[in-house]
C-alpha cells in the first residue's frame, strides 16, 4: 500500500511595505503576496532622525513581514553615487526594524509614475517597485 501524496504546504500571504528613496523625499507603498497587488500610500518629506520616525509609524500602523527598497542604477545597469545611497537606506531599515528588506532595480519608475499622471509620483514610484518585487519574487 503505497501512501497518499502530501498536500502541498499552504504559505501564508505576506504583506510589504516599499519605500523609493530619495535624499529629500521618500515614497511609500503597500501590498501583499496574496493579490500581488500595490497601493501609494505617501509620500515622507523628512530626513535624518524624522524621516525615521515617520518610518517607524508607518512600520508600526502597517505591520509589514518585509520590507522591500529600489535602488536606482544607470540604464546600463551601472551603480552611482544613489545606488549607493539607497543600499544604505536599505540596511538601516533592516537595522532599525530587524525585518527582511528586498532590493530591487529601480529604473524608470519615476518616469512611469510621471507618465500615468501620478498625483503622488513617489508613493506611486513606490507602488511600481513592489509590484515588480511581487511579480518576481513573492
Amino acid at each position: 500500500m503505497s501512501a497518499a501524496p502530501a498536500a502541498p504546504l499552504a504559505v501564508a500571504p505576506r504583506s510589504f511595505l516599499a519605500f523609493d528613496y530619495g535624499t529629500k523625499r521618500v515614497g511609500v507603498a503597500t501590498g501583499n503576496s496574496l493579490t500581488r497587488t500595490a497601493q501609494p500610500l505617501r509620500t515622507v518629506d523628512a530626513q535624518g532622525t524624522a524621516r525615521f520616525a515617520a518610518l517607524a509609524a508607518l512600520v508600526d500602523e502597517w505591520k509589514p513581514d518585509a520590507l522591500v527598497v529600489g535602488v536606482p542604477r544607470h540604464p546600463d545597469g551601472a551603480s552611482h553615487d544613489n545606488t549607493l545611497r539607497a543600499q544604505r537606506f536599505a540596511r538601516q531599515l533592516h537595522g532599525r526594524f530587524r525585518l527582511a528588506v528586498h532590493e530591487v532595480d529601480e529604473r524608470y519608475t519615476t518616469t512611469e509614475a510621471r507618465a500615468a499622471g501620478a498625483a503622488d509620483v513617489d508613493a506611486t514610484s513606490a507602488a511600481l517597485i513592489l509590484e515588480q518585487f511581487l511579480r518576481k519574487c513573492a
